[in-house]
């Protein structure tokens, strides 16, 4: 009976499918175990061999689980709105929601093939309203929060509306923008209800505010920072430039401690939180305001606020660098400087930030005319703009000490000598190793000293003589006495923008009065993406929303009705933007939880038994995107009391890349000649990537004739080929798997020829689950062969031989040992070196001649996480009912691996001459006694009587002399 992959893999797929076997239960009394992927998005290009490592990954863990007693929640489903189907779109004119349907039913195809244990059933799609109904419903609740630090959570809007009619804001402590007045509650009272919601607006968690964005005009929308690669659009390669927009923004920011804090609770690479860390960019230090010298009669007062860490390092301050972007740069530039400063600025807006934040060589500057004054000598300090500072971080504006910064050291010395720059004010007097005092400036001749040891101040009044830390504590302490500055935490972590001006996205449950924002109830919701005749920027500019004739809100119907209606008493418009990529991948893996649920996101049984993820895994690219932006939102449900946990992922694994083996030939300049590998050396030639259907795999020949038949190289049909031994060899190089190097390996083609289980253990032993590792087809005919021995231990050509005879010891030994190594790995999540035990398994129990149920069922067991279809079919054919998926995995005994005999190798003089396998028990004159017995060693001494016989137990026997 021989091992037909498809036919037995098939024939499983289907019995998983119509007896729903891997549901899961919300009201089990099992233990629960809930295991998750990063759901896909579906790209028309489907999937590649890289794609599933995860979610093999993750399949092992989550059928162990199942075979150990958990109820396991193991679900899928697609984050399915995204710009590629839009783009797709606006060149053919097909709706993105068709385009996407047919992208997930092929996906579907693909995943079904491989045999996951996914509950089918809780399938979701980001993109289905079903869906973002409960998305926008979660963007009301935070547009009626705010984040009281006080209470350390965000609490309802009401509540600080019940306090500003009782006390003003005076007292309160919570996250808001910087601009906010202050008002008592007698102010607060008599404002007009417009004027009460625009300064709500201050303190929303979801707000609208003109904000410094990403904006790409090819693409016509906005970009969150790790949307940017480079400077321009990792979609596309556009680019991008930095322009005002009202957007809505998410106060992420008011989370920046939770989440810092939060990140030692989890079971997280220590790499994936440092990212977090970094991104997060906790500083201490204190906000000084420097008053601006007015350069006219006219100029309203103004001060520059900073954040830094150094006080201390007040009296060093020789210049100020605002961003260009800054508010005040336009207010401040005198005319003499206005062309300079303009010209400045427009080069900047075409920059992202992440760029020039990666930037720290270039340096480049205009001062701005004006000077502010210093808060403690009064002296006049020039004000300059720079790229280097950066509008949304900390206050768009630094105080510049060049004796103790490097990147400001570097910036004075390169302006040195120019209007606006003068000579670098040192106030360092390093200690010497013999403890005195260096009082020269040598110190800062050539690079700042940026120390915060093995010195004391100078030049910088009360603090002369003080060191770093008592430095710091007086300076804010006379900072805070004279009313300009005080003592801050600051967070590099900055609002993200929540708008985009893109058609296929969530909408928002939102329209406008009198410019206002108004929430849409939530018993309407959803709100519809509407029909649009082009999915472009409307031709004034507005989003691709601005195209759709039925988009305005009926307050009285309500209902989306025709545009022609809007009258603003009763019909209103609705928002134009649409929510981010990241909105419906900030709650999704709670929908799974109780995905039919029609009348809340979520029921609090489910949230409650389920509670949050044990096992994440997915790559690490989305360390600082949708990892924070989760985690911020699971917190606010917290809050709110919609989630139970603090955090939504227990523990996480970025699994790596499966590269690709491209393949290349070489073409001469003029294209006329294409050389064999062999052959380029000194040749100045070009190598273009090649299609693997051209190619022999495993010997990295060119099929020269289907090379010419391609489309992609109908260039190259008259070209001379120079071979190297009657061959053309390609070139070969591991780089990342991708459809424009044309490396793709298909997994549906090693499922056809080598089926799913063959693939699903070769990506497992390909190496560590975390590290990179290279595609090579080749190496998987091994693992098709391994199975096929595995088959073999059941089966003979004339079907089944298992037999009910009891195992010898060694049987039992293989095993056990293959039990506890498993086991462990998958503990561990070392998969690579199961399959290589599994292999050192089969091949012992073949030598073994292994036929015995005892052995062969476990076995079967053992194996089932890693090679499913073939593992049921085995617990079929052994006469068992029913899946193998829920039978309880095989328990570790180690009786079986406890060594009742050795065999220990003779020597004679040193030089082994045979092994002899003797008790473990036996004394030391046993052993000798048996040795000396032994013929073997009477033909050794022929007659000799040996000086010693070394003998240690368990370990050697030496006769000597």
């Amino acid at each position: 009976m021989k091992y037909f992959h498809e036919q037995i893999e098939a024939k499983w797929q289907k019995y998983w499918a119509d007896n729903h076997t891997f549901a899961a239960s919300n009201s089990s009394e099992k233990p629960k175990y809930y295991v998750l992927d990063m759901f896909p998005y579906p790209s028309g290009a489907g999937l590649h061999v890289g794609h599933p490592l995860g979610y093999i990954a993750s399949d092992i863990v989550a059928r162990y689980k199942r075979h150990q007693g958990f109820n396991v929640l193991h679900p899928q489903g697609y984050d399915s709105f995204g710009l590629p189907a839009e783009q797709y779109a606006i060149q053919t004119g097909q709706h993105p929601e068709k385009t996407t349907r047919e992208n997930i039913a092929r996906y579907r195809e693909q995943l079904d093939k491989i045999g996951f244990s996914f509950d089918w059933d809780r399938e979701v799609r980001t993109s289905n309203p079903e869906y973002y109904k409960w998305t926008q419903w979660i963007f009301i609740q935070l547009f009626e929060s705010y984040y009281c630090y006080k209470a350390n959570q965000a609490l309802p809007i009401a509540n600080l509306v019940a306090i500003f009619e009782k006390e003003g804001n005076a007292t309160v402590n919570v996250a808001c923008d910087d601009d906010v007045p202050g008002f008592s509650a007698t102010e607060w009272n008599g404002f007009s209800e417009d004027e009460k919601a625009r300064l709500l607006l201050k303190y929303r968690l979801t707000y609208l505010a003109e904000t410094e964005v990403n904006w790409c005009p090819a693409l016509g929308t906005v970009l969150a920072n790790d949307e940017i690669v480079n400077g321009v659009s990792e979609r596309g390669g556009h680019p991008v430039i930095r322009k005002k927009m009202t957007q809505w923004s998410m106060r992420i920011s008011a989370y920046a401690e939770r989440l810092l804090q939060g990140l030692e609770t989890i079971d997280w690479t220590e790499s994936l939180k440092e990212s977090q860390r970094n991104w997060i960019g906790k500083s201490v230090g204190a906000s000084v305001s420097f008053r601006l010298i007015p350069t006219t009669e006219n100029q309203q007062p103004a001060t520059i606020d900073v954040f830094t860490t150094r006080p201390d390092t007040i009296f060093g301050v020789t210049f100020m660098t605002l961003a260009p972007e800054h508010e005040l740069v336009a207010q401040i530039t005198t005319p003499e400087q206005k062309a300079a400063v303009e010209a400045y600025i427009e080069a900047t807006a075409k920059r992202s930030e992440r760029e020039r934040m990666a930037d720290v060589k270039t340096i480049s500057g205009v001062f701005t005319g004006a000077y502010a004054e210093h808060p403690f000598t009064k002296e006049p300090i020039p004000v300059w703009i720079g790229d280097y500072v950066l509008a949304g971080y900390g206050t768009g504006a630094v105080m510049a000490v060049p004796c103790g910064d490097e990147r400001d050291y570097a910036f004075a010395n390169y302006f040195k000598g120019t209007v606006g720059m003068p000579e670098i004010k040192n106030i360092f007097s390093p200690l010497t190793p013999e403890g005195g005092i260096d009082a020269s400036d040598e110190c800062i001749a050539t690079e700042a000293f940026s120390k915060k040891e093995g010195f004391q101040f100078k030049n910088s009044d009360f603090l002369n003589g003080l060191d770093y830390k008592a430095g710091t504590q007086k300076a804010i302490e006379e900072l805070e006495k004279i009313g300009a500055g005080k003592a801050k935490v600051n967070y590099r972590l900055r609002d993200a923008v929540f708008s985009r001006q893109r058609y296929w996205g969530e909408p928002f449950p939102v329209y406008y009065v009198n410019g206002l924002p108004q929430m849409i109830d939530a018993q309407h919701l959803p709100i519809v993406l509407p029909e649009v005749e082009k999915y472009l920027p409307t031709e004034d500019g507005q989003p691709p929303l601005g195209n759709a004739s039925v988009w305005a809100w009926d307050t009285m119907q309500c209902a989306v009705v025709s545009n022609q209606f809007i009258d603003h008493v009763t019909v209103f418009p609705l928002e134009l933007n649409t929510m981010p990529g990241w909105a419906g991948s900030s709650w999704y893996w709670m929908r799974y939880m109780d995905a039919k649920n029609e009348s809340e996101f979520a029921s609090e049984n489910a949230l409650q038994y389920w509670q949050n993820v044990d096992l994440y895994i997915g790559g690490s690219e989305h360390a600082t995107g949708h990892l924070l932006y989760a985690r911020f939102w699971n917190k606010f449900l917290k809050d709110r009391g919609f989630a139970p946990t603090e955090e939504p992922f227990k523990k996480l694994i970025n699994q790596g890349m499966i590269l690709g083996m491209s393949a290349f030939v070489y073409r001469s300049e003029d294209s006329k000649k294409l050389y064999s590998k062999g052959l380029i050396s000194g040749l100045n030639v070009h190598p273009i990537h090649v299609d693997l259907s051209v190619i022999n795999d495993i010997t990295n020949e060119l099929d020269i004739e289907k090379f010419k038949a391609h489309p992609l190289y109908s260039d190259y049909v008259n070209a001379e080929f120079i071979l190297e031994d009657g061959k053309y060899i390609v070139g070969r190089e591991v780089e990342k798997m991708s459809k424009s190097k044309y490396n793709v390996v298909n997994p549906d083609d090693i499922c056809n020829e080598y089926g799913a289980d063959t693939l699903r253990l070769y990506e497992m032993f390909l190496g560590p689950l975390e590290q990179a590792k290279p595609w090579n087809t080749a190496g998987i005919t091994g693992v098709y062969g391994f199975l096929k021995k595995l088959w073999r231990l059941y089966f003979d050509d004339n079907g089944l031989v298992v037999v009910n005879d009891e195992p010898t010891a060694d049987m039992y030994k293989t095993l056990h040992k293959t039990i506890k190594k498993v086991t462990e790995d998958i503990e561990n999540f070392s998969f690579n070196t199961s399959v290589s035990q599994f292999m050192i398994c089969v091949n012992e129990l073949a030598q073994q001649k292994c036929r015995h149920r005892a052995i062969l069922e476990p076995l079967a067991v053992l194996i089932s996480p890693y090679a499913p279809h073939i593992a049921e079919e085995l617990w079929s054919q052994l006469g068992h009912k029913g899946s193998i998926a829920t039978v309880a995995f095989p328990q570790f005994e180690a009786k079986y691996l406890v060594e009742s005999e050795k065999e220990y190798p003779v020597s004679f003089n040193g030089k082994m001459r045979f092994t002899i396998k003797l008790p473990l028990d036996l004394s030391v004159a046993e052993i000798e006694a048996i040795v000396m017995a032994d013929e073997r060693t009477q033909n050794q001494l022929q007659g000799r009587i040996p000086n010693k016989v070394i003998i240690v137990p368990g370990k050697i026997i030496n006769l000597v002399g």
